[in-house]
C-alpha cells in the first residue's frame, strides 16, 4: 500500500514585510539582502494569526480539495516549531478549529518537520486501519526573532499548507523512498535556547533574548548543502532511480543559494526546482508544503512525475522523501 496526496491547500498571513520596510528597521538594504539570502519579501503573522488558525485555514482548504469531509480524517500530524503554546499539543487546537475527532500530534523535526510527518503518516497509512490522514506544516517564527537581528529577522516568515494523504494501491502514486537523519553535535547553530526544561523561562532568559532565535549562518550553510545532498542521493539510491529521473525537486526554502548549490551537485538544474523563497522567505515547517501547494495549483506536476523533498533545520536534522504523484 502507498499513501497518495489527494488533496492539498494553503493559508498565508495577510501583511507583507518587504525588504526596503526592513531598511528603516536593521541595518540592512534590499540588495545584500537579496544577494545573501534571494528573499524580497515575507509574510508576517499579526492580530489573531496564529500557528494554529493558519493550520485551521490550510486545514480546511486541504481536506475539501481531497473531496472529504472532517470526519473521513483518521490521524491529523502537525509539523511546527512554533506551538500554539507549551502544553496541550496544537494538533488539539487545529483539530477542533476543524471538527476533527480523530487522534492528532505535533512533530517537532524544525525545518525538516514537514518531511518527517509526511514520511510518518505514509507509514501509519500502510500499517492500517487508517484511509485518510491530515499532514500539516505550520510555523509563526516571525514571533521568535529578534527585531533588531538582521541576521535572522531578514530570512523568516509564517504561513501554513496542509496535505492529504490517502491509502492506494501499493504500485499507485505516493511515498517511494526516503531518509531521515540527525547530527546532534550541531544544536547550537540554530535554535531558541530558553523555554524549555534546559533553559526554563526567567527574567534572565528574557533580559538576555534567550527566547529568540539564534543562528550561526555560516555554519548552517555548510551543513545544511552537505546533508540535502547525502540524504538525497541516499533517497534516490533506495529507489533505484537516478537525478536525471526526478521530474521536480522541492527543498526546504532557506536561502536561494543553498537551494542552488544542493541542486547543482545533486543534478538537478534550477527549471526543474520549486523556488518561492523570493516572496514568502523561510518559513521553516511550512516552507516545503507551500512550495508543493503552489507547485500543484498551477499545474506544474503531472501524474507519475516524480519529486524530490528535501528538507533540513535545527538539530541539526534532516530529512527527504521521493513522491510519485497522482491520486490513489
Amino acid at each position: 500500500m502507498r499513501a497518495a496526496i489527494t488533496g492539498w491547500g494553503s493559508a498565508l498571513p495577510e501583511r507583507v514585510l518587504t525588504n526596503h520596510e526592513l531598511e528603516e528597521l536593521v541595518d540592512t538594504n534590499d540588495a545584500w539582502i537579496i544577494e545573501r539570502t534571494g528573499i524580497r519579501e515575507r509574510r508576517i503573522a499579526t492580530g489573531d494569526e496564529t500557528t494554529a488558525s493558519l493550520g485551521i485555514a490550510a486545514g480546511a482548504e486541504a481536506i475539501k480539495h481531497a473531496g472529504l469531509t472532517p470526519d473521513e480524517i483518521d490521524l491529523l500530524v502537525v509539523a511546527t516549531t512554533t506551538p500554539e503554546q507549551p502544553m496541550p499539543h496544537t494538533g488539539a487546537f487545529i483539530a477542533d478549529g476543524l471538527g476533527l475527532r480523530c487522534g492528532s500530534f505535533d512533530l517537532g523535526a524544525s525545518c525538516s518537520g514537514y518531511t518527517y510527518a509526511f514520511v510518518t503518516a505514509a507509514a501509519l497509512l500502510t500499517a492500517g486501519p487508517l484511509r485518510n490522514v491530515l499532514v500539516i506544516g505550520s510555523d509563526t517564527l516571525s514571533r521568535f526573532v529578534d527585531p533588531t537581528d538582521r541576521g535572522t529577522c531578514i530570512i523568516f516568515g509564517d504561513g501554513a499548507a496542509a496535505t492529504v494523504l490517502s491509502a492506494g494501491d501499493d504500485d499507485g502514486p505516493g511515498l517511494v523512498a526516503w531518509d531521515f537523519g540527525c547530527d546532534g553535535s550541531a544544536t547550537a547553530m540554530l535554535g531558541i535556547p530558553a523555554g524549555g526544561s534546559r533553559l526554563p523561562s526567567s527574567i534572565e532568559t528574557i533580559t538576555a533574548g534567550e527566547h529568540f532565535v539564534k543562528m550561526q549562518g555560516q555554519e548552517v550553510f555548510r551543513r545544511a548543502v552537505r546533508a540535502v545532498v547525502d540524504s538525497g542521493m541516499l533517497t534516490l539510491g533506495r529507489a533505484g532511480v537516478a537525478s536525471s529521473d526526478v521530474d521536480w525537486f522541492v527543498p526546504h526554502q532557506a536561502n536561494v543559494r543553498i537551494i542552488d548549490a544542493a541542486g547543482q551537485r545533486l543534478g538537478i538544474p534550477r527549471e526543474r526546482t520549486i523556488v518561492n523563497i523570493e516572496r514568502l522567505g523561510n518559513t521553516s515547517a511550512a516552507s516545503i508544503p507551500l512550495a508543493l501547494v503552489e507547485a500543484a495549483d498551477d499545474g506544474r506536476f503531472a501524474d507519475g512525475d516524480l519529486i524530490l523533498l528535501c528538507g533540513f533545520g535545527a538539530g541539526m536534522a534532516w530529512a527527504s522523501a521521493l513522491v510519485r504523484w497522482g491520486r490513489s
